[in-house]
């Protein structure tokens, strides 16, 4: 297929030769461990247009891991980040407070779903957001077991790996890990045993939990359950609203704090401002960061007024949480989300994705299923013959894509889902040339694989 290009221009090559010499010196300097998803330089970015240091331009589907739902570099964010830097850096607010923490706090106890008073602290990383919200909720309640769920992921710090499912790359040969904390069964509906209704498979997922709570830990020995409401590394997971609700009761029923994973749902992304608000839940604490200032490292915490109280002074915060130049970024960001109620314009793209897709899936029976809320959109490819999980025609894909002009990234235990988390700002001409980059990778990837298309 040809492929109309406005947006992307890959003459050089990616890497091309100013690419190549940087990639030397990062194997030089740089550990091995820090991973890199794509061979890319970046020289300079706006909107969904990512240009490399050798003038190479792709359209952006990874969004910074859905750090961008603004997109790259807006306008606003940028003045506010330049007029703060003016102003000060930074004084760490438990030296010198600052009004631009006490706005973000009010705002995101304002907006984050929940009619109860809220209070907010902020932090520097969605992992030390999980971090803190665990501590405030074992100091509040008194009790130590933490509950997370198969497939989830939470984050690279001990804490978080020990609430996080999949083991390689996050957590092989880095334990023993953190004590009191427990993984109940999470619900995939695309996966369910053969014979079972959706509706019996959620009966199923939910006597699952309860037995959980009878051969795992009791119910009174557990501070918290936290969940993504889609699972994000896990492989885009949309759970039943059901199952959802179920646990948040049960919660609610033995004393125990729901924690609301929105490090990657929030913002917008899912077709509401926060997904908590699709599962019609409450959360006792959300965990927030990504998409929440444009790229500007800052997280949050925020939870009814009681819980979030129960610390005493020092016990919680850091040096470096809720930086001036964070925090007057995200008021921006989420001027900006606001404004142009971009979780609708979620669903719209969203719609789009899938309809692409689904429509593919009649024709390549390589695609398995077509999931997500809003823009968070997960495709699951597997082997049409053997049903295995197609690792490495996915890895594959998304070489083939950053060669053709499009950055995509994959997700899943198997990391067989290629995952969509492009800016909500993108256009719809912008979104209809990386969809027709990914059509083509795909015939050439499947070519090349010599895979029967039907």
């Amino acid at each position: 297929m040809a492929i109309n290009r406005k947006f992307t221009n890959v003459s050089a090559g990616v890497p091309g030769p100013k690419g190549a010499k940087l990639i030397e010196l990062r194997n030089q300097y740089v550990p091995n461990g820090v991973g890199n998803n794509t061979p890319v330089f970046v020289e300079k970015a706006h909107g969904s247009i990512i240009e490399d240091v050798d003038g190479n331009r792709l359209l952006d589907f990874a969004g910074a891991i859905g750090t961008l739902n603004v997109g790259h570099t807006p306008e606003l964010v940028v003045q506010a980040i330049k007029q703060q830097a003016d102003q000060f850096i930074h004084s760490c607010f438990h030296v010198g407070m600052y009004k631009p923490y006490i706005d973000l706090a009010k705002k995101l106890s304002n907006i984050t779903p929940g009619h109860f008073s809220k209070k907010t602290i902020l932090l520097n990383s969605g992992a030390e957001a999980v971090e803190n919200a665990v501590k405030i909720a074992r100091k509040y309640t008194g009790r130590s077991g933490i509950v997370s769920f198969t497939r989830g992921f939470h984050g690279r710090t001990l804490l978080g790996m020990s609430l996080t499912s999949k083991v390689k790359p996050y957590k092989y040969k880095m334990g023993p890990f953190a004590p009191a904390t427990y993984k109940a069964q999470f619900p995939y509906l695309a996966n369910r045993p053969n014979g079972l209704t959706e509706e019996e498979y959620i009966d199923f997922c939910i006597h699952q939990f309860n037995d959980f709570l009878l051969t795992e830990v009791s119910p009174d020995e557990i501070a918290a359950v936290i969940m993504e409401p889609v699972q994000g590394e896990g492989g885009f997971i949309v759970p039943p609203k059901r199952f959802v609700k179920e646990i948040y009761d049960i919660c609610k029923k033995n004393g125990i704090l729901f924690i609301a994973d929105e490090i990657q749902t929030g913002f917008g992304r899912t077709g509401e401002l926060f997904a908590s608000t699709y599962f019609e839940i409450e959360p006792d604490l959300i965990t927030m960061s990504k998409s929440i200032a444009a790229g500007v490292p800052i997280s949050a915490v925020t939870g009814r007024s009681e819980i979030m109280d129960a610390p005493s002074p020092g016990e919680i915060g850091g040096t470096y949480g809720g930086s001036p130049l964070g925090c007057v970024a995200a008021l921006e960001v989420i001027e900006q989300i606001e404004k142009e109620r971009l979780w609708e314009r979620a669903n719209t793209i969203g719609t789009i994705i899938k309809k692409c897709f689904n429509e593919l899936k009649e024709e390549l029976p390589i695609i398995y299923d077509v999931r997500g809320l809003g823009a968070m959109v997960g495709i699951e490819f597997v082997d049409p013959i053997t049903r295995q999980p197609a690792k490495e025609l996915v890895a594959a894909l998304t070489k083939t894509c950053y060669e053709n002009g499009l950055i995509i990234l994959s997700a899943g235990v198997h990391s067989n889902v290629l995952r969509f988390l492009t800016p909500l700002i993108i256009s719809d001409e912008e979104l209809n040339e990386g969809l027709d980059i990914l059509k083509f990778s795909l015939q050439q990837v499947i070519g090349k694989h010599k895979t029967e298309v039907k």
